[in-house]
């Protein structure tokens, strides 16, 4: 038997409501009464009081200090011995418990007014990550990335608990769609988290719904859809409806072959989870994938490099969509970015999120080549914008260079060049054939020497941009 007043659900230990635009949230909390009288003899017994009308109240309180945010309120009874309450304001912030007592007609001052309490909640932003390992984490080296109290994770057993490494961990699972056949590792998400709370000043509530190995069609419900539809179910048993989407994927395209139609496929998973999640604007950040360092043929790189190019295009297609490069990042094995790479990929990912979700006066966006112009029959000069340093390719021998002309009689590396402060003068050992395109690190493996604006980040990959031809 339950004594006094109890919470039945409407929030849990260590859980994070979304906020809306007017910065609260509605909690909105369920459980039964029960009135009984305690004897102090041993052993003590209760008896369950027959009379007296109950009073069950609730209240808001800041973890830390135990004053009130939302002040005691008197809860909603009904005869059949439940109650219920909303607090439609609970501000931004945390960590908070909610508590609860019951007081009733008749009470000798012996008689049970306790009630249940809920500790370390918070009120901030939500974020549901998605994609496949380098989104679920891989990385087993060791680096400094602690908990945080104020940001927690939602895990696969379906419980809200302080986020700690690794977020994807399977342990009492319920939702076995994200049921990894491998123990997942570090990620850049808990980095990330720690970021926005440090500077937004609220709690931060992660959700873990990745898989690796996941190709684009286990997300894309036109196609299969089944992780989506996992995600869903994840969201909606907490009536999650996110601050933005955290998508890291693209490999397995690159396996399967089907980099010609990723945009495509990739912007109806994107329009269908905005409108399953009923928010026509869902921003997703997504991370450019990073290199393989096994073997691999032109066919792979060519797959590789249309994937990472489909992925940058996606700032210009889709509205809400924005996009950061990991190209220049250590790995941890063959395919899978190293801790160290995450904490990078964490903070590129938070900048972002800072200056498009937040406003704040950050520079996130990575340079991108805009132009590609032949400026002699064997030269082309490539320009960049978003160069707020200078353009950096860090001197390296010719043949490091990321970058590949092609023409009807095929791939050509440059032979020479020179830097200056916003663009590269490629030079080549034959003149290129009209029409001609540039690769710009697009390989499965582009090699170390991605250029950069210098102290700050690497280029976008890209494939097939025209060059133009302005000769006579």
């Amino acid at each position: 038997m339950k004594y006094g007043a109890t919470i039945d659900k409407g929030a849990s230990e260590w859980q994070i409501f979304q906020q809306g635009e007017d910065g609260t949230a509605s909690i909105a909390l369920f459980g039964h009464w029960n009135r009984v009288h305690m004897s102090f003899e041993l052993p003590i017994v209760f008896e369950e009081v027959k009379n007296g009308k109950p009073t069950v109240k609730a209240r808001i309180a800041a973890e830390a200090s135990g004053e009130s945010v939302l002040a005691w309120r008197i809860c909603e009874t009904f005869d059949d011995g439940t109650w219920k309450v909303t607090f439609d304001k609970v501000p931004a912030g945390g960590l908070y418990r909610i508590e609860t007592y019951m007081e009733y007609e008749g009470w000798d001052g012996l008689s049970c007014t306790r009630g249940d309490m809920v500790h370390h909640i918070g009120v901030g932003d939500i974020f549901v990550v998605a994609g496949q390992s380098n989104a679920a984490g891989r990385a087993k080296n060791p680096v400094e990335d602690a908990p945080q109290l104020g940001v927690h994770l939602l895990r696969n057993s379906g419980k809200w608990s302080l986020a700690t490494h690794p977020l994807g961990e399977t342990t009492g699972s319920i939702h076995t769609g994200h049921f990894e056949n491998h123990n997942p590792g570090h990620t850049p998400w808990l980095h990330f988290a720690k970021i926005l709370m440090r500077e937004l000043g609220y709690p931060i509530g992660i959700v873990m719904s990745a898989y690796g190995g996941a190709p684009l069609r286990w997300y894309n419900r036109e196609e299969n859809g089944a992780l989506t539809e996992n995600m869903l179910e994840q969201l909606a048993e907490y009536q999650i409806r996110p601050r933005a989407v955290l998508w890291c994927q693209g490999e397995a395209e690159g396996y399967e072959k089907s980099a010609g139609t990723y945009l495509e496929r990739f912007t109806s998973f994107v329009n269908d989870v905005r409108n399953a999640l009923q928010s026509a604007a869902l921003p997703f950040i997504t991370v450019q994938i990073n290199r393989c360092l096994t073997a691999s043929d032109l066919e792979l790189d060519r797959q590789w490099g249309m994937i990472r190019d489909a992925q940058a295009a996606a700032m210009d297609t889709i509205p809400g969509v924005y996009t950061i490069p990991s190209n220049d990042l250590a790995m941890y094995d063959f395919i899978h970015n190293s801790a160290q790479s995450n904490l990078v990929t964490g903070e590129r990912c938070a900048r972002c999120a800072l200056a498009v979700l937040y406003k704040r006066d950050l520079e996130w966006q990575a340079p991108r080549a805009v132009s590609a112009v032949l400026s002699a029959p064997d030269t082309v000069e490539v320009t960049f914008n978003r160069i707020y340093n200078w353009l950096n390719p860090f001197d390296v021998p010719p043949a490091m260079l990321p970058f590949d002309a092609e023409d009807e009689e095929g791939l050509l590396s440059a032979i020479s060049y020179e830097t200056h402060q916003e663009s590269l003068t490629l030079h080549f050992q034959r003149p290129l054939l009209a029409p001609a395109v540039l690769h710009g690190a697009w390989r499965a493996n582009p090699g170390a020497g991605i250029p950069c604006d210098c102290m700050r980040m690497s280029m976008l990959s890209f494939y097939g941009m025209k060059i133009t031809q302005t000769l006579e």
